[in-house]
């Protein structure tokens, strides 16, 4: 097979198109989250926290920015918490997860919870209660 053809059979697979997908819908949500990070979160921040360049307030002789290293930190921490609260509060809206199958204790084949004997070893498997 040559390279070409090996290529197009990898690039066409579903799960390569999935992570594409995913990468290119991931960067338009992290500009979202930016946004909303920048033009909402970060005045209230800088509202609520000392004026003035703290974020260039350097330590001893050797100029260690300890003001960048803060600045860098509360700003991971408030985008950690915004797309916290996007994923968790606004996403998972959802009903409550209805559980379609269990696991056969022999040899931890998940089949259906219907299921009587398990299709994997053939043990006997207690019914749900």
């Amino acid at each position: 097979m040559s390279i070409i053809k090996e290529f197009r059979a990898f690039a066409v697979r579903g799960n390569v198109i999935e992570l594409a997908v995913a990468v290119v819908l991931g960067g338009a949500f992290g500009r979202i989250v930016t946004a909303v990070v920048e033009g909402l979160v970060m005045p209230v921040v800088a509202a609520l926290t000392p004026g003035g360049t703290w974020r260039e307030w350097s330590v001893t002789p050797l100029g260690l920015k300890v003001g960048s290293v803060l600045g860098a930190t509360i700003d991971f921490l408030v985008v950690a918490l915004v797309v916290f609260l996007v994923v968790n509060k606004l996403l998972a809206r959802k009903g409550p997860v209805v559980v379609t199958s269990k696991t056969c204790q022999e040899c931890l084949e998940v089949i259906p919870l219907a299921a009587r004997r398990c299709r994997a070893c053939g043990e006997a498997v207690l019914q749900a209660a």
